[in-house]
């Protein structure tokens, strides 16, 4: 299995955009900081940080966004689950 074909077999993010907002106030980074770690454009951050709910867009900038924010140490929970690494966190309820 190719690549391209895996990449359709992921499970699209769903992150909002006061997660989003939340996770980069808690790495301490600003949008432009975030924009170079996921290789996205600022305007593109700034747009989904703009958004009402759940972010919309392009599946790759998408998973491109959320790996970052792993890889920078967030773990992005999801409406009624549970955390699977335990530890201190912040959840709005």
């Amino acid at each position: 299995m190719h690549d391209s074909q895996r990449r359709w077999l992921r499970p699209i993010p769903v992150i909002t955009a006061a997660q989003l907002r939340a996770a980069r106030a808690l790495l301490g980074i600003d949008q432009r900081d975030l924009a170079q770690r996921c290789g996205l454009s600022l305007p593109t951050i700034q747009r989904m940080e703009a958004s009402d709910g759940v972010i919309r867009g392009n599946v790759d900038s998408l998973m491109k966004l959320v790996e970052a924010l792993a890889a920078s140490g967030i773990e992005l929970i999801g409406e009624g689950a549970t955390s699977s690494s335990g530890g201190r966190g912040v959840r709005l309820k």
